[in-house]
């Protein structure tokens, strides 16, 4: 009977003030909180604006321009969703999807270049587009040949002619351009040349 006891007293249910069970207990408290702090430091991102859609200098920044993307980026080098920049400018082509630098971005009246439309006579090449790098041609008929009007300039928007296969050029496409060469382009685009958008790339 004795060695009956003494079996019953091994195979006792521990109870809750068993320190075995409160070890236990511990050790997977401190297991949970472990992982919940590792999935959280894990997932540091931060709520930042990115582009819609490219977005040419002088741009007036609007809620319809920008989207929220959660990232993980250094401090301070782009806008963040708590700090809306509605009316701020496009100071430097921002492209399409590209997070938003505070740097791109101006006051109102701090973009100095105007955006002007320009009827190219060559068809438009159909991957030049909103955001685009693109540099201005003109050619004259009376032999000179053809000359770069200006370079480097950011497309705005492209107004293509209506039909899949239109080849007789006619496109308006809208250019920022800076105010400094405002005055030689519509000088050039005026002078009864025919005018030529040459693509470089995409912003």
């Amino acid at each position: 009977m004795a060695g009956d006891g003494s079996v019953a007293g091994r195979l006792r249910r521990p109870g809750w003030r068993d320190p075995r069970l409160l070890v236990g207990v511990l050790l997977m408290s401190v297991a949970v909180v472990g992982v919940a702090l590792a999935l959280q430091s894990a997932d540091r991102t931060v709520a930042h604006y990115a582009a819609q859609s490219a977005l040419a200098p002088g741009t007036v920044l609007e809620p319809d321009d920008l989207r929220v993307v959660h990232v993980r980026v250094g401090d301070g080098g782009y806008v963040t969703a708590d700090a809306p920049p509605w009316g701020m400018v496009v100071t430097r082509a921002i492209g399409s999807g590209e997070l938003v630098p505070v740097a791109a971005l101006g006051e109102p009246g701090s973009w100095d270049g105007r955006v002007l439309g320009v009827v190219a006579h060559a068809p438009v090449d159909p991957e030049i587009e909103a955001g685009s790098t693109v540099d201005l041609w003109l050619t004259v008929e009376d032999g000179a040949g053809s000359a770069v009007i200006a370079e480097d300039l950011v497309v705005a928007a492209v107004a293509r002619e209506d039909g899949a296969f239109s080849v007789s050029g006619g496109e308006t496409v809208y250019l920022s351009i800076p105010s400094e060469d405002v005055a030689s382009v519509l000088d050039a685009v005026g002078s009864g040349g025919s005018v030529t958008v040459v693509g470089r790339g995409t912003a």
